[in-house]
C-alpha cells in the first residue's frame, strides 16, 4: 500500500496511491498519514479497503511529505563503508547518531533552498523509515514490527556549515527544506527486503550515486533497536538509514549545488524524489 499526503504545504490530506497509479482520497478514514493512523490496526483497515469506493483526486496537487507531525527526524552517519571512504573517516563502532530539526522537512517536488553564505550545498539519498508504533528498548527480533513503512529520503547538506563550523552536524542539515521525504510510504508489507533495494542520485541528469541497501554497515533492526535504548521512538518519527557513496563532497574535484540544478533521487519501489535548487 502506498499512502501520501497532497495538497498546500501546512494544508495537505491523506491519500492512497491505487494500483493503477491513481490518487484517492482517504479524508474520510484517517485525519492524516501520521500519528495514529501508523499503528498496525489502522494500516490493515486501509488495506482492506475497496480503493474504488474512495473518491478520485482530480488534476495535479501537489504532494507532501508522506508523513505528516514528524516529531523527530533521525539520520544515521557513516552507514556505508564506502561513502566512510570517501570522507575520509573510520567506520563507526555503532550506529553514528545525529538529528535534522523537524522544519526542514518538504515535499518531494518541493524547490529546495541553498542557504545564504552557502558554499558547499550537497546532496544524499536514503533509505527512510518511518516508526509506526511506540518503540523503547525493542530488540533486534522485534524491531521490524515497529516500522510502518519505508520512504525516500534526501538527507541534504551543507558541508561548511556541518564541518568547519563549530558544533554538531545539525546545523548543516536542518535548513528549511533540507529534508525532502516521500513521495510515497510504502508499507512494510509491501518491501520483501529493505535491505537489498537499489537506490540512486542524479544532478542534472548525471547520476553520482548508486549503490544497494545491501551495503549497509548496520542494518535496520539493529538501528531501531539501539535507538530504542536512549530514546523512546513515536509512530511518525523517521529515520535516515545513510547514503551510499557519489555525494558531492566525495567527488575530486568536490562538486556542490548551485540555484537552477535539478536533484533526481529515488528507491526501488519507493518511487522518486525531484527538487530544483533555488536560493533562500
Amino acid at each position: 500500500m502506498k499512502l501520501l499526503r497532497y495538497g498546500p504545504l501546512g494544508h495537505e490530506k491523506p491519500g492512497l496511491l491505487d494500483t493503477e497509479g491513481t490518487l484517492r482520497d482517504l479524508s474520510g478514514e484517517i485525519d492524516d498519514v501520521a500519528g495514529d493512523a501508523l499503528s498496525s490496526e489502522t494500516l490493515e483497515h486501509l488495506n482492506g479497503l475497496d480503493p474504488t469506493t474512495l473518491s478520485v483526486v482530480e488534476g495535479t496537487p501537489r504532494i507532501g511529505s508522506c508523513v505528516g507531525n514528524v516529531g523527530k527526524f533521525i539520520c544515521i552517519g557513516l552507514n556505508y563503508a564506502d561513502h566512510a571512504a570517501e570522507a575520509g573517516l573510520p567506520l563507526p563502532d555503532e550506529p553514528l547518531v545525529f538529528m535534522k530539526a523537524a522544519s526542514a522537512i518538504c515535499g518531494p517536488y518541493d524547490a529546495v533552498e541553498i542557504p545564504r553564505t552557502s558554499e558547499k550545498c550537497d546532496w544524499e539519498v536514503e533509505l527512510g523509515v518511518v516508526i509506526g508504533k511506540r518503540t523503547k528498548y525493542v530488540s533486534e527480533a522485534e524491531a521490524l514490527d515497529h516500522v510502518a513503512g519505508y520512504c525516500v529520503v534526501n538527507d541534504v547538506s551543507e558541508r561548511d556549515f556541518q564541518l568547519q563550523r563549530t558544533g554538531q552536524w545539525t546545523k548543516g542539515k536542518s535548513h528549511d527544506t533540507f529534508g525532502p521525504i516521500g513521495p510515497w510510504l510504502v508499507t512494510r508489507d509491501e518491501i520483501t527486503d529493505p535491505e537489498n533495494l537499489d537506490l540512486y542520485c542524479a544532478i542534472n541528469g548525471h547520476r553520482y550515486q548508486d549503490g544497494n541497501t545491501r551495503t549497509l554497515h548496520f542494518g535496520i533492526a539493529t538501528i531501531i533497536s539501539h535507538l530504542s535504548q536512549f530514546m523512546t521512538l513515536e509512530p511518525g518519527d523517521v529515520i535516515a538509514t545513510g547514503t551510499p557513496p557519489g555525494v558531492g563532497m566525495g567527488l575530486n574535484p568536490p562538486v556542490y549545488l548551485k540555484p537552477g540544478d535539478v536533484m533526481e533521487l529515488g528507491v526501488e519501489g519507493l518511487g522518486v524524489q525531484r527538487q530544483t535548487l533555488v536560493s533562500a
